[in-house]
């Protein structure tokens, strides 16, 4: 059996927030055995409900409220964006077409790579994730291509990509792309 408790925010509504002992409702007119009524908006009746945080009867903070959070998540906010690609009677996959087309180009780059042929299998990689920001920044709804906010993803993606892009020109030997103020730089530090 648990303590008992009496006074504001017993039951979990001051703050709006609801209590998980009971049945959750914020307005607090159930407690923990459904028969807790408010007076008012904000007031309890003084009727005893038992406490969420399992704290005995005496030790309740100074205005009867708690400040824990909820020891159970209810929900994740989805990022902007994060809705799905196509409507909701679509097939699965095809809601997720935007991340689908990322991860299955780099796959096939990853593929490539294992064939031997490094620097075109690391420009589709680099190539892949160019096309993930791209389609984060001109779609509405990416589905679960959406990991962040707008801005972070297109940031993260666009920077990896464009990073790999330049690395695979430049890697040795026989770059494919020379920049000659690297070269000087890396010759004024090995000397």
């Amino acid at each position: 059996m648990r303590p008992e408790v009496t006074g504001p925010g017993a039951n979990g509504s001051a703050n709006g927030a609801g209590g998980s002992a009971g049945s959750g409702k914020a307005n607090g007119s159930s407690g923990a055995n459904g028969s807790r009524k408010a007076d008012g908006p904000g007031k309890p009746s003084g009727e005893p409900a038992a406490k969420a945080s399992g704290e005995p009867a005496g030790r309740a903070h100074a205005h009867g409220s708690t400040r824990r959070p909820p020891q159970v998540t209810q929900d994740t906010a989805r990022p902007e964006g994060g809705g799905r690609a196509a409507p909701g009677g679509a097939p699965a996959p095809a809601r997720q077409w935007p991340l689908l087309a990322v991860l299955g180009a780099t796959g096939l780059g990853l593929l490539i790579v294992a064939f031997d042929a490094f620097r075109v299998g690391a420009l589709i990689i680099g190539l892949a994730l160019i096309g993930g920001a791209v389609l984060r920044w001109t779609l509405p709804s990416v589905g679960m291509l959406a990991v962040r906010s707008r801005f972070t993803d297109l940031f993260v993606y666009g920077g990896l990509g464009l990073a790999i892009v330049l690395l695979a020109l430049m890697a040795q030997p026989h770059a494919w792309l020379k920049i000659p103020f690297l070269e000087d730089m890396l010759h004024f530090t090995v000397q």
